[in-house]
């Protein structure tokens, strides 16, 4: 199905209808990405709240502007991995390890308890797993300032 070839638009709940070709309407849809940290604005499903796939969408930027801003809205509300720009400092470089970051949501503390929560992705990203289940990305490892790469090294 062409990704515009239906409308989407909120509910007075303030949930996501999608509206059919033929004008069926299904509320309670969330969007879905296939791969959210490797191609987040590639391949997303919009599916309808029992399970089912109602569109397949190959690239967000291709949808109208109005829909696209809908689910980028609903992505950001169910969706949190705040993105690691600076370590701070670790508590040691054995695991379990205290870590103190700045993100682009503030400054926090996490635990890392193994150097298995740290995932390599495509590229130089990474996914870290913090003690407490919260997801941090890391966009570019070698983008980090030389402190932080020299830290997150230590675990790699």
């Amino acid at each position: 199905m062409d990704a515009c070839d239906f409308q989407l638009e909120r509910n007075p709940f303030g949930r996501l209808v999608w509206i059919a070709p033929t004008g069926e309407r299904f509320d309670g849809v969330t969007p879905v990405r296939a791969f959210p940290v490797s191609m987040p604005a590639e391949g997303l499903s919009l599916l309808h709240a029992d399970g089912h796939e109602l569109a397949w969408i190959e690239r967000l930027d291709a949808l109208p502007p109005a829909v696209r801003s809908l689910i980028e809205e609903e992505l950001a509300a169910r969706e949190f991995a705040p993105e690691i720009l600076r370590l701070k400092s670790v508590s040691t470089f054995s695991t379990p390890s205290t870590w103190e970051v700045e993100t682009d949501r503030g400054d926090t503390r996490f635990v890392l308890k193994g150097e298995e929560d740290i995932r390599r992705l495509d590229g130089a990203a990474l996914l870290i797993t913090g003690g407490q289940g919260v997801h941090f990305k890391v966009r570019d490892m070698l983008a980090l300032d030389p402190v932080s790469r020299r830290l997150l090294g230590r675990f790699l």
